[in-house]
């Protein structure tokens, strides 16, 4: 079996048990006012566990697939693929969920955006910056002012 058919089985599994949480164990727990709303706080994640389920299917069955693409990832070759790079953005992302705490919202994430874009070959480093901060300053008001959720901006030491 292909790589991405046994993603898919591993994924199928995940959406499964994802659905069972969603249809069966948060729908036990919700109070009987709760119970009488159109939409419930199970709604979405209901939503994605289909999804999920009829995606992994369609990946599994084949459906998706037609004549093999010269761009296809190919399992066997997998040495000849830049494996270093792919694991310094896994080991970056690990770092950035290490930090987002004590460095705050916008070090930790601009340094990720930053750090990512080196990794991936860009030496534009007026552009990185300018559009690093743009794009962390713009998620953090959103997050913060927006939708009203506490986001530390700064690192804790500064007091905020």
């Amino acid at each position: 079996m292909a790589l991405d058919r046994w993603v898919a089985l591993v994924l199928l599994g995940i959406c499964m048990a994802y659905g069972y949480t969603a249809w069966f164990t948060m729908d036990a727990t919700l109070p009987p006012i709760m119970k009488r709303l159109a939409v419930w706080p199970s709604s979405f994640p209901k939503v994605l566990s289909i999804a999920g389920i009829v995606l992994c299917l369609i990946v599994l069955s084949g459906i998706e697939k037609g004549e093999e693409k010269i761009g296809d990832i190919d399992y066997r070759r997998l040495h000849e693929y830049n494996l270093g790079q792919a694991i310094a953005l896994l080991a970056l992302m690990v770092a950035y969920a290490l930090l987002l705490r004590p460095a705050g919202f916008l070090l930790a994430t601009s340094g990720f955006l930053i750090g990512g874009s080196v990794l991936l070959g860009e030496r534009r480093w007026i552009t990185m910056i300018v559009v690093a901060s743009i794009a962390t300053i713009g998620i953090w008001y959103l997050v913060q002012e927006v939708l009203g959720i506490f986001l530390r901006p700064l690192p804790f030491f500064l007091g905020t």
